[in-house]
């Protein structure tokens, strides 16, 4: 144990939570640069919409895939050793992509090698971290945690957009590459696995706890716990409400808001601010979910997050067309509840499931999640080559949206009201 971890009269948990976010946040805005590389590589190699759209879906759905797999390696490994060998991958296959010439290239470098890599860094590490180091304040921290992909890209998407159109989109694979250096160092010295490790007991409690050793095979137990889950109707209906939640954010929103404003005459940086903004609004409204989640019906917030989410993007066409200020409203409204479910979707899975299982059951959801992120983002590059508009992809998941709010209230009474140790 490190003493002068323990002396301290700050919890350390606190530090954790900090460098998971500064983790999360990197990981989420390097996850979104295809976006900004969209409008570049159409130029520079000719490859249409459609097939960037469909590296970029694989990568998605990889993310989200690997998330399963991702709980069951940072309880065997340890979280620091899983976040320090994630960021190294990373960085690899981004070091290599300036001197890619053919599609198949980025299919494997963004595709596969950073969909993996970056999935291992997603909402399970934050939710294993949260488990790990809180029984009190966990919707808070979950939705802090989970607000910082939000951040990433308010701080990530305008910056590597303004050097990409000044110096070029090689330049700010660089930039990422350094951040990732710098984000490796940080977290090989000060991330630690557990309360235990320096001395200290959960949040919200005074036991001293010896983590839980991994017990099962690395690939089988995930699969086990989707058998078990599978048998569950709360399962499906937070894995359906997921599935469409990813349909109208990363898959839709992140991938295609920014070529979506070039048809209609927005700058790419302009575009990129966009996107950022709903990251600061997000960063709020995720962070006020989370606290939220500990005190109200989980169902009736993912109820009015998503029939919120659905009004905006029905409004987006018109936004599009309209003015700067009317944009600007779809932004602040759409980027209150950027990915606000997740607190309350992260909450109700472990009231269902319990603090074991809620990791690894969590991440099939996300699955769910990165599933239907991906048939947004490589069917919306699709339509808008065959209609050469983003209208009818807009409006379909605004629809989609609504029908995920009417889903979450059928979600168990017991389910979403329930008192447990996870309340604060």
């Amino acid at each position: 144990m490190t003493t002068g971890l323990k002396s301290s009269k700050v919890y350390y948990g606190w530090v954790v939570v900090l460098i998971t976010f500064v983790t999360l946040l990197v990981s989420a805005g390097i996850r979104s640069m295809p976006s900004i590389l969209m409008l570049p590589f159409e130029k520079e190699f000719g490859w249409s919409r459609g097939g960037i759209s469909s590296v970029i879906s694989m990568g998605i759905f990889l993310y989200g895939l690997v998330g399963p797999f991702s709980a069951a390696f940072l309880q065997k490994f340890g979280i620091r050793r899983v976040m320090v060998a994630s960021l190294a991958v990373l960085a690899g296959s981004l070091l290599i992509t300036p001197y890619m010439t053919a599609l198949w290239q980025f299919e494997l470098l963004w595709g596969l090698v950073a969909g993996l890599s970056t999935g291992m860094m997603a909402n399970v590490l934050g939710v294993t971290v949260t488990n790990q180091w809180f029984v009190k304040r966990k919707g808070l921290v979950v939705g802090l945690l989970t607000a910082s992909a939000a951040t990433g890209q308010l701080l990530f998407l305008p910056m590597l957009a303004q050097v990409t159109v000044t110096v070029g989109w090689r330049y700010a694979i660089y930039t990422s590459v350094a951040a990732l250096l710098v984000l490796m160092v940080i977290v090989a010295i000060w991330m630690r696995n557990s309360p235990y490790e320096v001395g200290a007991a959960p949040y919200g409690t005074e036991e001293l706890v010896k983590p839980v050793v991994f017990q099962g095979n690395l690939f089988l137990t995930p699969l086990l716990a989707l058998r078990s889950a599978l048998k569950n109707k709360t399962f499906w209906l937070l894995a359906g409400t997921f599935f469409f939640c990813g349909f109208s954010t990363n898959g839709l929103i992140g991938t295609h808001l920014i070529p979506a404003c070039g048809d209609y005459g927005i700058p790419e940086v302009m575009a990129a601010g966009l996107l950022a903004l709903m990251g600061l609004f997000d960063l709020v409204g995720t962070t006020l979910s989370g606290w939220l989640s500990d005190r109200y019906d989980n169902r009736k917030l993912l109820f009015m997050y998503y029939g919120l989410r659905g009004l905006s993007l029905l409004f987006l066409p018109f936004a599009l067309n309209a003015s700067p200020t009317v944009l600007m409203i779809f932004t602040v409204f759409y980027g209150l509840d950027w990915i606000a479910t997740v607190p309350p979707t992260v909450k109700l899975a472990s009231l269902e499931f319990g603090k074991e299982k809620s990791g690894m059951i969590f991440g099939w959801i996300v699955v769910a999640h990165q599933i239907g992120a991906s048939a947004a983002a490589y069917g919306a590059g699709v339509m808008r080559d065959w209609l050469g508009s983003y209208t009818v992809p807009f409006v379909a998941a605004g629809f989609v949206c609504l029908f995920a709010a009417l889903m979450a209230i059928r979600i168990s009474q017991s389910t979403g009201t329930a008192k447990s140790a996870l309340s604060n």
